[in-house]
């Protein structure tokens, strides 16, 4: 019965506790919940006097004085900015200076800056020669794989030994000696050192290819010996480069290796100085010694080769010159053999010489005293070409004067 009764009691005290517990929470969770509600009110408050601290400082903020301030001024307004610089960037002020109570806006000019020294500067670190240029100097040193020439640079250029001529040099410190001036041209630009690599063979070579470009334009004739030979043609030296004269421009092209050691008189047929080809022929050349006595507006009588779709080949005694069909007559034509057939003997007046290409322009237009009289009464027009072609001469000596 003891252990009954002390069981209802452990019974009795759990209910107890239970009822207790089950209370206290609910005055703790009131309690709670209105301290929260005070903890929100406060923080409310507190954001709303922080903004109105901002908009008050912000309202409060004196405005910068555009009109020139005194020195005063000037201090309260940079106190006064940066008070303010959390809300608001601040105009950056003016760079000032103050001479006798004075305010001076400060100039560039006024800085301690030397124009002249900076410009020395830049220029005594300028990169002297860049490749292809040309450039003088003087010899100052000589050693067994070349020279050091003083090109005006922080350090002297070199030239390597086979770049000092062409060919084989064989009495080198002769030919260079030490204070000998030269011309070279640049083939390399300077390396970490500040040296160049010079070429007095690269500048020789640059020069004969302009000489013989030169030449080649104006049509003139060069007299070359033969040193060489191969399958193909004959090899020359012209002004220190590698020519070539293939069979097929040779007067005589069966026994070419015979002329080896002889001079032959030849015009420039192809002249590239990127690929470095340099081609000749004899037989240009005797063509263009025939133009020599040819003349601009000059009548000439020829038979006529071959009849093309863009004209006619005429034969000029040796050489060959071109009738174009825009050159045949004013009037319109429905087909070149309706004018000229082949083996026929024409006159003609020369309208174009080109010494470099080596061809000769016809014009037969000229001769007519009206457009497309050449197809109504051609042999009248070749009767009478010598007295028209007079007429046509003040034309052409127009051109030439060009």
């Amino acid at each position: 019965m003891k252990g009954v009764s002390n069981n209802k009691a452990q019974n009795n005290n759990q209910s107890k506790g239970t009822k207790r517990d089950f209370k206290k929470p609910i005055q703790v969770l009131r309690i709670s919940k209105k301290d929260n509600i005070n903890k929100d009110q406060k923080i409310h408050n507190n954001q709303e006097n922080s903004i109105g601290d901002k908009i008050q400082t912000k309202v409060l903020k004196p405005q910068i004085i555009k009109e020139t301030p005194s020195p005063e001024n000037i201090n309260k307004n940079i106190q006064t900015n940066t008070i303010g610089s959390s809300f608001e960037e601040i105009d950056k002020p003016q760079d000032l200076k103050i001479i006798n109570n004075q305010i001076f806006e400060r100039k560039v000019d006024e800085f301690d800056f030397d124009e002249s020294a900076f410009l020395e500067a830049l220029n005594s670190n300028e990169p002297i020669g860049t490749t292809g240029e040309t450039t003088k100097g003087k010899i100052i040193a000589i050693e067994s794989d070349g020279l050091y020439v003083d090109i005006g640079g922080k350090a002297p250029g070199f030239m390597p030994k086979k770049e000092c001529g062409l060919g084989v040099i064989t009495n080198f410190k002769e030919k260079f000696p030490i204070g000998l001036e030269m011309e070279v041209l640049v083939i390399k630009e300077q390396n970490a050192d500040g040296m160049v690599t010079v070429s007095s063979r690269a500048l020789i070579l640059r020069k004969s290819w302009e000489k013989v470009s030169n030449s080649a334009k104006n049509g003139e004739l060069i007299e070359v010996l033969i040193n060489g030979f191969n399958r193909g043609g004959l090899t020359c030296d012209v002004d220190g480069l590698r020519g070539f004269i293939p069979r097929s421009q040779l007067e005589d092209g069966q026994d070419h290796q015979s002329l080896v050691s002889k001079n032959l008189k030849v015009a420039f047929l192809e002249v590239n100085p990127e690929s470095r080809k340099l081609v000749l022929s004899e037989k240009k050349a005797s063509l263009v010694s025939k133009f020599a006595n040819l003349k601009l507006g000059q009548l000439i009588e020829g038979k006529v080769l071959a009849v093309k779709p863009y004209g006619f080949f005429i034969d000029l005694g040796g050489a060959s010159g071109l009738l174009h069909q825009s050159s045949v007559t004013n009037g319109s034509i429905r087909t070149l053999r309706e004018i000229f057939v082949e083996g026929e003997i024409i006159k003609a007046l020369i309208s174009e010489i080109n010494l470099e290409k080596g061809r000769i322009g016809l014009n037969t237009a000229l001769l007519e005293n009206s457009a497309g009289e050449l197809i109504i009464d051609k042999a009248k027009v070749m009767n009478e070409a010598f007295e028209r072609s007079l007429k046509t001469k003040a034309l052409f000596d127009k051109k030439e004067q060009k």
